[in-house]
């Protein structure tokens, strides 16, 4: 069973990915494999496992001769996931997929819906402040999230006369956004962090 899951929203689409495959897969980076190398992946057995095996091929449409031929294995007998970022239409083994009826599933950029109040609930409440992101967070762009965080403390900056607590809150805010610019860690990971640093002002 072969499916294609492309498009630019990765935290769904890996949960969908997870899904179909299951906990425990094998993992191609399409840009290095070659033509050569499908029959392998898709028709080969595991040293390890007995029956279907279970496949990640990430950005296989970067490699146009590859991508080409990946028609050719529609009916693999093993679950086969392919995960691209960007999908080009113009490809011809885009529009053969396609054609071939190929289950193909897009995990479209999610649209921010400005999450007002979370930094002013995380300072009374940095627990719910969390669980109230995670419901949200496949909505929200923790870049912008965060622009929405510098704006509120300046308010409560404003409003207070420049308390102590405030003050402190914009200055952890500047060391978030130093991570996040500077760190390989996952963003979310960062503003959850920071929304239990500031609950312990």
């Amino acid at each position: 069973m072969l499916k294609i899951f492309y498009g630019e929203n990765r935290k769904n689409a890996e949960i969908v990915i997870k899904r179909f495959l299951g906990q425990d897969y094998e993992v191609f980076d399409g840009e290095k494999i070659s033509a050569d190398d499908l029959p392998t992946i898709f028709q080969g057995t595991s040293l390890f496992e007995s029956g279907a095996r279970r496949i990640l091929v990430k950005n296989l449409s970067d490699n146009a001769e590859a991508w080409a031929k990946v028609p050719d294995y529609q009916d693999t007998e093993h679950k086969v996931a392919i995960w691209e970022m960007k999908l080009d239409a113009r490809l011809s083994g885009t529009k053969i997929l396609k054609t071939a009826g190929i289950e193909m599933e897009e995990f479209k950029k999610p649209t921010a819906k400005p999450l007002f109040g979370l930094l002013n609930l995380a300072l009374r409440d940095s627990r719910a402040a969390i669980s109230e992101l995670e419901m949200r967070e496949s909505d929200q762009d923790p870049y912008m999230l965060v622009g929405l965080f510098v704006s509120d403390a300046l308010k409560n900056l404003q409003a207070s006369g420049g308390k102590k607590r405030d003050r402190e809150v914009l200055q952890a805010l500047a060391r978030l956004d130093q991570r996040m610019k500077t760190t390989s860690i996952e963003p979310w990971v960062l503003v959850k962090g920071f929304l239990l640093e500031i609950g312990e002002l």
